[in-house]
């Protein structure tokens, strides 16, 4: 676990070529909803939708991966229209001692390059500014635009787990092997 004081003052904004990267606020609440209600988002991920969007800001009110580890799921604000178009970011796992880089975009968003994108911002961070030796990052094993991204990252493959009673993937990546 890193020192939150580098994650508060660096993470307000992360940016890309065509996004910004920020912490969720409870101002999401409605895009985050509508991102966890569609079907095919939720497809390959193990959760389930929001019921409602005061449910979305439950979550989001009690979100604290940022205060206690230092990283956390950002949103996605697209630069051209200034949009939520999905979250990007590391999470921390105590439980597991390891990071993990997840994301999830709207559809409208998928095959454009923004996963990629903004993956690769957070892995610079987390091995810039954290110094973290290592991060993972899971998948089903049938959901290969994920796995795909993943490799574009430069991860590898490490094992296979139970992902929710489906066979997952994790992948790895560490700062030794980790390219700019």
């Amino acid at each position: 676990m890193k020192d939150t004081q580098t994650f508060k003052s660096v993470m307000t904004a992360l940016e890309t070529e065509r996004a910004y990267l920020r912490k969720l606020t409870l101002e999401d609440a409605e895009s985050f909803y509508n991102l966890n209600h569609d079907p095919e988002v939720l497809r390959f991920t193990g959760d389930k939708p929001f019921a409602t969007v005061e449910d979305a800001k439950g979550f989001l009110s009690n979100y604290d991966q940022y205060e206690k580890y230092g990283v956390g799921r950002l949103a996605v604000i697209e630069k051209n229209s200034s949009k939520f178009i999905g979250w990007c970011g590391l999470k921390y796992s105590p439980d597991q001692d390891e990071y993990d880089l997840g994301f999830r975009f709207f559809q409208d968003y998928w095959n454009k390059g923004f996963a990629t994108e903004s993956a690769k911002k957070c892995l610079e961070f987390g091995f810039s500014d954290l110094k973290l030796k290592r991060i993972v990052g899971r998948a089903m094993k049938e959901n290969m635009a994920s796995i795909k991204v993943l490799e574009k990252l430069g991860m590898a493959f490490k094992e296979i787990f139970d992902f929710d009673g489906r066979e997952g993937v994790i992948y790895e990546l560490t700062k030794n092997d980790y390219k700019k």
